[in-house]
C-alpha cells in the first residue's frame, strides 16, 4: 500500500539556514515530536549526514530505520530501508529562493506501507508529517533552536 503526501510553503529565511536545520540531524528530535531518537552512523566529506538511524513514533506505533541521506544545494533526499511496517520509504525537500530572504520549501513523503492501515489513520498520519516536515521546521528556522 502505497502513500503519498506533500505540501509545499513559503518560509520567511533563506535557503542556507533551511538547509543548515536540515543538516542538523541530531538536532532534530527538539523540534519534530514524531523523532524520538537520531544517530548520524557517517558523513559526508563535507560534513552532511550520509547514513543515520532513526526513531519515530506516530499514531502509537514505534519504528526504527535506517535512513541514507542524499545533499544537494538546494533539494535534500532520504531513502529508508524496509523495517516491520513499511517496505520503503522515500522524503525529498526542495528549496526555491522567492526574493533575497524567502524561500519556497516542498516537502514530499512516498511510504510503501507493508500492511493495509484504514483510510481515517492515513488521513491523521499525513497531517501530522506534513505538519512537522514543514511548520515545526519553520520554526526551528526562524527561532534558531527548539521548538
Amino acid at each position: 500500500m502505497t502513500v503519498r503526501a506533500s505540501r509545499e510553503v513559503v518560509f520567511e529565511a533563506p535557503r542556507e539556514a533551511i538547509m543548515e536545520a536540515l543538516a542538523d540531524v541530531e538536532d532534530v528530535p527538539s523540534w519534530s515530536p514524531v523523532h524520538k531518537h537520531t544517530e548520524v552512523l557517517d558523513r559526508y566529506p563535507d560534513g552532511r549526514p550520509h547514513h543515520v538511524k532513526a526513531t519515530f513514533r506516530i499514531m502509537g506505533i514505534t519504528e526504527k530505520e535506517l535512513l541514507e541521506y542524499h545533499w544537494g544545494d538546494d533539494w535534500m533526499v532520504w531513502d529508508a530501508t524496509e523495517t516491520v511496517q513499511q517496505r520503503g520509504q522515500h522524503v525529498e525537500y526542495n528549496l526555491t529562493p522567492v526574493g533575497e530572504d524567502r524561500t519556497r520549501v516542498r516537502f514530499d513523503i512516498i511510504l510503501d506501507l507493508a500492511a493495509p492501515v484504514p483510510a481515517f489513520l492515513i488521513r491523521r498520519a499525513k497531517k501530522m508529517v506534513l505538519d512537522v516536515a514543514t511548520e515545526c521546521l519553520r520554526k526551528r528556522v526562524t527561532t534558531g533552536g527548539a521548538v
